[in-house]
């Protein structure tokens, strides 16, 4: 007798998708970081529906809606830090799965999942902006007011985008509660881009540690093989969850979001959240406002032009040709670099800091490229 999964049309799609879709019989733990990431939605997802329950996007009463949460409702505490650091979990996981991807040349050969993933890692990011602003505390009402104050560079259009995202003349309740409407709409957008990039991993397959074709590597059933792999992931995962929300529910916030916003008092330092400092850190590494804000977007937008450097999967599975490995990891460090430059205050010797660790940002694919090309040269004597 058929198993149940092949008996019915549906069951046997489905299985063929998940349970016996064809892996590499070489992947690593680094693979799993995906499936954590889709827990990790999950649970931002549930926790930010039942804090929707007690929320009220009001510039008066949304700091101590917050703190009601937190005191007087049932669990409102794990809730709210659930939610909170969950979002920084999910940023981390985020940037090692493309840095996985990134040192194991992924988006070379699979084009369209790169690129699916890079629309997501966007739209994570628009997220976590619009959710830091809801406590509204001092860091997030003037973390909003700089941020969308860089709006107001792009040429004709720009002051009337501020103002329709302020819902007028300056950051107030009309601005919270559209922030609020997109925060909780946008994770459901997400679903559908995360079914695409599944689909698109499916069809194409994956990469994997040396970069051997599908059709000319060892393939095994994703379960029990990487389905067990990628349970302990998500255990992991919420180990570390559980271990932040329970130990160290602060660790990761900002000492100024715990006092209300105040338009007519700025704080000493306005900083982001941890996981966007790298772009901080480039805006204001830069001068002029406007070429600032350019170089930012380009460090944002860089995952999608990446390919156009390597295409054809040329480079897959060449790890540490003259040294290229090293030089991954060099550009690992910097990126960190520029993380603890963008928490430092604007001043000398940062600024100089953050200006050479930027140019050593944008100059990692070009040189990488130029590597790589000769290189290939070296092996092939020319030909």
């Amino acid at each position: 007798m058929l198993p149940f999964r092949k008996r019915y049309a549906l069951t046997r799609a489905l299985a063929r998708s998940v349970y016996d879709l064809p892996c590499p019989v070489n992947l690593s733990a680094m693979w799993s970081f995906g499936s954590m990431l889709g827990f990790m939605l999950g649970s931002q997802i549930l926790s930010g529906f039942l804090l929707s329950l007690h929320y009220f996007p009001d510039s008066e009463k949304a700091f101590a809606r917050v703190a009601h949460i937190e005191r007087d409702v049932n669990y409102g505490w794990w809730w709210r830090g659930v939610h909170a650091n969950g979002a920084s979990l999910m940023m981390l996981f985020m940037y090692i799965h493309m840095a996985r991807g990134l040192y194991f040349d992924s988006y070379s050969t699979y084009l369209r999942v790169w690129r699916s993933g890079a629309v997501l890692y966007v739209m994570t990011m628009a997220i976590c902006f619009l959710g830091y602003v809801l406590p509204w505390g001092q860091m997030s009402y003037w973390g909003a007011t700089v941020i969308t104050n860089l709006f107001s560079v792009i040429p004709l259009a720009g002051p009337s985008i501020v103002r329709l995202m302020w819902g007028g003349y300056t950051v107030g309740g009309p601005t919270l509660n559209r922030f609020y409407s997109f925060h909780f709409l946008l994770p459901f957008a997400m679903i559908p881009m995360v079914a695409l990039h599944l689909h698109f991993l499916h069809k194409l397959g994956s990469s994997n540690p040396l970069g051997v074709d599908g059709d000319d590597g060892e393939l095994v059933p994703f379960h029990p093989y990487y389905s067990l792999a990628d349970l302990q992931g998500i255990i992991c995962a919420s180990f570390l969850l559980h271990l932040l929300v329970c130990e160290y529910p602060h660790l990761l916030g900002d000492p100024e979001n715990f006092v209300p916003a105040n338009p007519l008092s700025t704080p000493i330092h306005i900083k982001p959240e941890w996981y966007f400092l790298p772009y901080y850190a480039i805006l204001r590494s830069i001068p002029h406002k406007g070429w600032g804000v350019l170089a930012m977007v380009m460090a944002v937008v860089l995952p999608f032009i990446i390919p156009t450097f390597f295409k054809n999967g040329m480079y897959q599975g060449v790890h540490n040709v003259m040294g290229r490995e090293w030089f991954f990891w060099g550009f690992v460090g910097n990126w960190l670099a520029l993380g603890w430059v963008g928490g430092c205050p604007v001043d000398e010797p940062y600024l100089t800091l953050s200006r050479i660790h930027t140019v050593a940002f944008f100059l990692y694919f070009p040189v990488e490229f130029i590597l790589l090309r000769a290189s290939e040269e070296y092996y092939t004597g020319g030909s």
